[in-house]
């Protein structure tokens, strides 16, 4: 094993004293003439591209960082992902060896070969002084790994309320929230609160729609209802309905965050969230007066008397669609009606989804 070798399996080991008599070599051979001995390099680097002061950094080591910095160590050194020390040391998330490389003049905003800035690895595992730190350090909290995703994101993802706070408080939390470094064409663009919907972060969305963050923001898969719906999270469901979030957005595929529900949410809460969007999208249901049926038109909805029809869709033509579902046979029908053979039973609360042309509700029979 040569010293250079050596060196990193000490820092490995933890072994100061180890280290020292390495490095004090490095002094020694400084004071001989060049080329006489060869001198131990302190920035040599592993199959994985780790130097000494990688390892220094990761298992947090305060004297181990100071010495080889003091043996001139490169503090921007990277490996081959193009991670550097203070990458490290901000995912351990100690304090004193982040202030140590920051003293060192250890860059804030260079980022790794994925994107990521060292505040984005101090966001996502919650290191709260650590990313206080270097904010102060003027690290941008609006850079965007390859992921699309900034620190902002990642706090909210995985739940580090405090964290998210501390961005939130931060002057550019105005940007955050509105994305604006974000290409929202981009298929991968997400927000905080469809990160923080879809992990059940209640919390942490309460936070983000305190600072103002737009309720109905779309991606592609829709508004931060759909991934709650979507993934289960009833509570979050409840807290966005309650926060006035638009429940009938329909996503690029053409669904609702109900549409969602009965199609894809396979969990207990499944049945509580499709009751709270139903009650949220005021869904019209009505009562056959009489039998109704059309021979000549395929499309037609075929209705006993007393039937309970969902109203799908209201034409300004005045026909309406409608759902019935046969509890006992477990089969469903959809067609048109007239509107004029059935009762209102539960008026819906918000605007009917109007099919060419403007709509106006009238009495019913």
């Amino acid at each position: 094993m040569g010293r250079e070798q050596e060196l990193i399996q000490a820092v490995k080991n933890e072994d100061v004293p180890g280290v020292q008599k390495l490095v004090a070599k490095i002094k020694v051979s400084k004071s001989k003439l060049l080329g006489s001995t060869k001198r131990l390099n302190v920035n040599y680097q592993d199959v994985d591209g780790f130097s000494a002061l990688h390892h220094a950094a990761l298992v947090g080591s305060l004297e181990l960082i100071s010495l080889l910095l003091e043996a001139q160590a490169i503090v921007d050194i990277k490996d081959t992902n193009g991670m550097r020390p203070l990458h490290y040391a901000a995912w351990q998330g100690k304090v004193e060896p982040v202030r140590l490389l920051l003293r060192a003049s250890a860059s804030v905003n260079m980022a790794s070969l994925d994107g990521q800035v060292p505040l984005h690895l101090s966001a996502q595992y919650g290191h709260y002084e650590v990313s206080e730190m270097l904010l102060q350090h003027q690290s941008n909290p609006c850079l965007i790994n390859k992921a699309k995703k900034t620190p902002l994101d990642l706090a909210c993802e995985f739940g580090r309320l405090k964290v998210a706070q501390l961005l939130l408080n931060s002057h550019m939390c105005v940007a955050l929230l509105e994305g604006q470094f974000k290409d929202t064409s981009d298929p991968n663009y997400t927000t905080p609160l469809h990160l923080a919907a879809k992990n059940g972060h209640k919390e942490i969305i309460r936070q983000l729609l305190k600072a103002g963050i737009e309720i109905n923001r779309q991606t592609k898969t829709g508004t931060a209802l759909h991934e709650a719906a979507l993934y289960g999270k009833t509570e979050v469901v409840r807290l966005l309905l309650q926060g006035g979030i638009d429940v009938n957005i329909r996503n690029t595929y053409n669904q609702t965050a109900l549409d969602i529900v009965n199609q894809f949410t396979t969990s207990h809460a499944s049945k509580d969230i499709k009751q709270l969007l139903r009650e949220a999208s005021g869904i019209l249901k009505v009562r056959a007066l009489k039998d109704f049926w059309n021979l000549h038109d395929p499309t037609a909805l075929n209705i006993r008397a007393g039937d309970v029809i969902t109203v799908l869709e209201q034409h300004a033509d005045g026909r309406w669609k409608g759902h019935i579902h046969d509890a006992q046979k477990g089969t469903d029908r959809v067609g048109y009606f007239p509107p004029s053979i059935v009762e209102v039973i539960s008026k819906r609360t918000g605007w009917p989804r109007v099919i060419k042309g403007r709509f106006h509700e009238s009495p019913m029979m």
